[in-house]
């Protein structure tokens, strides 16, 4: 029997097989006003047609906490009712289709306020609906951006505050699972790496403080996010530095820290920190990462990054390299990824009634 097909369960929530989607920015909502922040069609259309081609389950992109946490002006957010009411729309057609909805939670930190990457992805003014990023400290991820300003440890218990909201309407939204965002050169991400963080206070200097962050918001958002639904975490496994960054070793450090803080599966990545590192991309180039997590501790792992082709997924987990596989790209050009691969490989994907015809 295929390994790629097989359900997962995750505290009460049964994910019918594998094959996920990972959080992709769609960049499509409006920059201000009361429709800021909020899905549309756009998105309905998105994540309805991998919902439809069989997709297991589905993480909705990094979807902000606050406005100033969004990456660009036109990111989902979460910070008010109004985009909880229109996300149900979303999350009730995915699991009309068998498909498991989750979204990540995210701040981006000093990386925000930047235009969509079509657009060239440059840091945007005031006029253009921008605004003065924030970070662990006042360093700048490159010469385009500007200086950030350096939180308080009172501005970021507010930004652990609203984790713990955003978690609350994304169960109001109807999500199953929610996944944190500590990874890309982000907010928490920039708070786990003393490349990015040099404070001197309990948030900086040691390991210790240095995740102080990060597990304040995983705390937060587990005592609000109900026992029975699973909790995620997305990781950079490494900055790819050979020296003064957030390393593998930390990593799995960290991994065994989230678990014994409520969180039930490692969704690990990597780099997004630093600008200009050397990554030696490839077939699968991020799943030893995740494999070494899933060797060296109980988390259960899931492995991203070039994964293409069903054989190649499905020896990803027969090999116990991780316990399911998040295809981004592949996904975008072709939605019905998963059936295919389930044809190829003997297992089944969810396909709509509408759709028999075609089987």
């Amino acid at each position: 029997m295929s390994a790629l097909f097989q359900p997962l369960k995750l505290r009460d929530v049964t994910i019918p097989h594998r094959v996920w989607m990972p959080p992709m920015c769609q960049y499509s909502a409006a920059p201000a006003g009361p429709s800021a922040g909020v899905p549309g069609d756009w998105h309905f259309a998105h994540y309805g047609a991998r919902a439809t081609g069989g997709t297991a389950l589905i993480v909705v992109e990094a979807t902000a906490v606050s406005p100033e946490g969004r990456i660009s002006p036109q990111d989902l957010g979460l910070w008010n009712d109004t985009q909880a009411e229109a996300f149900r729309r979303i999350t009730g057609f995915l699991r009309e289709h068998g498909t498991v909805p989750a979204v990540q939670l995210a701040h981006a930190g000093r990386k925000a306020s930047t235009d969509r990457p079509w657009k060239g992805g440059a840091p945007v003014a005031a006029d253009a609906h921008g605004w003065q990023p924030v970070a662990p400290s006042a360093l700048p991820f490159d010469e385009r951006h500007p200086v950030p300003a350096e939180l308080t440890a009172g501005q970021i218990r507010e930004i652990v505050d609203r984790f713990a909201d955003a978690a609350r309407r994304a169960l109001a939204a109807g999500f199953e699972i929610v996944e944190i965002h500590g990874a890309h050169g982000y907010l928490i991400h920039e708070f786990l790496s003393p490349h990015s963080n040099r404070r001197t206070d309990g948030y900086g200097g040691s390991y210790e403080n240095r995740t102080r962050f990060a597990l304040e918001v995983v705390d937060a958002v587990r005592e609000v996010w109900p026992e029975e639904k699973p909790l995620f975490f997305r990781v950079s496994a490494t900055d790819w530095l050979d020296e003064g960054g957030w390393t593998p070793d930390d990593t799995v450090r960290f991994a065994r820290d989230l678990q014994a803080h409520g969180v039930d599966l490692l969704d690990v990545s990597t780099g997004g920190n630093a600008a200009r590192v050397s990554i030696p991309t490839g077939p699968g180039y991020q799943v030893p990462f995740a494999a070494r997590v899933k060797a060296e501790t109980s988390l259960p792992v899931a492995a991203v990054g070039l994964i293409t082709d069903a054989e190649q997924a499905e020896k990803i987990l027969a090999n116990g390299e991780a316990d399911a596989v998040l295809l981004g790209r592949e996904l975008l050009r072709d939605p019905s990824w998963a059936q295919r691969a389930a044809r190829e490989l003997g297992g089944e994907a969810r396909v709509p009634d509408q759709y028999g015809w075609a089987v």
